[in-house]
């Protein structure tokens, strides 16, 4: 029936449509096998329909993305029919957006998580359709955790203990570039990710509660970015200040690191033939903030939305939903190990024996924190921009932390006009 509504909307549009170069646009990313993969999902649906489809590449870095497309919708651009769009991003861009419910029906949309179709719901409209999602890992090397006897690490102390003593003990071996540890420090929206997750995971809160309060000041805040602070020159390069995830990963998978935090991506490409650490990787939730701490990964992901400004919403709209619907999610599952956003994928056998830990860290992906997007509204960028550059100062060491947090606690309040954002 799909099929058939598309032949009838061509043929309504007396054969002008098909006629153009390039019928519709999308933006995917190009993060590992990111564009890879969307390039053969847009290419099985063109084959379908026959409608040809631009792909355009935009920045890895998530704040240099978000710039981009806040230029192109200011301008009303109809340049790009699809964006893909971070999971913080849709209460900023919903006025640019169009009302996929229009389009996608509620019988559909209840196969995907609750909290993602509800985080992409705005005023009423759903703005964006989940494409994947994901939370912050911790990968390790296997193989050298058994050589050196340690089990994987539960805390973040555990972690710093565990990294210093295989890193040195492997550089006097003779592997001189080892490191013990790898992440995003760099000073963008990745780091609000990393450090969202030490706060939380040492019980010092989300930035902003629920309530709209500015929270970071606060003692288990501080001694958790004094630990990540500790880390830079010790267990951590000094260059993993300008790390982001590709670079976090280069280093992991030639070998040359101990642990790295990343997002689930990174198993398929760690884990394929001409990788140097391949079958010697393990996964498991992010370490605790000690014994009174708790587990915490960061909600990240990405959703395709719809600009108000497409000549051809319809058609948008019916690519969107091939794009995320249950086949292609497994398909991208199995192939790239990016996380489904409709929960029955996760009993998938083929999906399981692709991405295993997708069983086992199941609820660290459901149940993961979500930075304070919907709260501060489309001062979001702000705030995350803020804390990014505080926490970028602690880590490089301008900064101590009991310093930064105060500082950054008195500029959120102003931004937020007493809780009211």
């Amino acid at each position: 029936m799909r099929r058939m509504a598309l032949t009838l909307l061509l043929v309504w549009f007396c054969g002008s449509v098909v006629a153009e170069s390039e019928r519709l646009a999308i933006s995917c990313g190009a993060l590992g096998v990111e564009l890879q993969l969307c390039q053969q999902g847009v290419d099985s649906w063109s084959s379908e329909t026959g409608v040809p489809v631009k792909i355009i590449s935009t920045p890895n870095s998530a704040s240099e993305r978000f710039a981009l497309y806040q230029q192109i919708l200011a301008s009303r651009s109809s340049d790009i029919d699809i964006l893909q769009i971070d999971v913080v991003w849709p209460g900023t861009l919903a006025p640019h957006l169009i009302d996929l419910s229009r389009y996608i029906g509620e019988n559909t949309t209840r196969q995907y998580f609750t909290t993602l179709i509800t985080n992409n719901t705005i005023d009423g409209r759903l703005v964006a359709m989940p494409w994947f999602t994901v939370a912050g890992v911790l990968y390790y090397r296997k193989d050298l955790l058994e050589q050196y006897a340690y089990t994987p690490p539960t805390t973040w102390q555990q972690l710093t203990r565990i990294a210093r003593h295989i890193q040195n003990a492997e550089r006097e071996a003779g592997h001189s570039r080892m490191q013990g540890f790898v992440f995003q420090a760099k000073g963008y929206e990745g780091l609000t990710c990393d450090a969202l997750e030490w706060v939380d995971s040492f019980g010092g809160g989300t930035l902003v509660n629920h309530q709209g309060e500015v929270t970071i000041d606060n003692p288990q805040a501080i001694a958790a970015l004094e630990l990540a602070s500790s880390w830079i020159g010790d267990i951590a390069p000094q260059g993993v200040l300008n790390y982001d995830e590709e670079q976090s990963r280069g280093v992991f998978q030639s070998g040359n690191a101990v642990f790295m935090r990343n997002w689930p991506y990174a198993w398929a490409l760690g884990n394929a033939k001409d990788s140097p650490v391949r079958g010697k990787i393990g996964v498991i939730a992010l370490p605790r903030g000690g014994k009174l701490g708790h587990h915490s990964g960061v909600l990240g992901g990405w959703q395709l939305a719809v600009s108000k400004y497409s000549k051809y919403p319809q058609l948008a709209a019916d690519l969107v939903q091939y794009l995320t619907s249950y086949a292609e999610q497994k398909r991208r599952a199995t192939a790239g190990s990016y996380n489904p956003t409709i929960p029955v994928l996760y009993q998938d056998a083929d999906v399981l024996a692709a991405t295993p830990f997708f069983g086992t860290l199941y609820e660290s992906f459901e149940n993961a924190v979500a930075r304070p997007s919907r709260i501060t509204g489309d001062q979001y960028a702000r705030v995350s921009a803020e804390f990014y550059y505080a926490v970028h100062d602690v880590l490089a060491g301008k900064k101590s932390a009991a310093v930064a947090l105060p500082q950054l606690q008195r500029k959120l309040e102003r931004l937020s006009r007493d809780g009211q954002w």
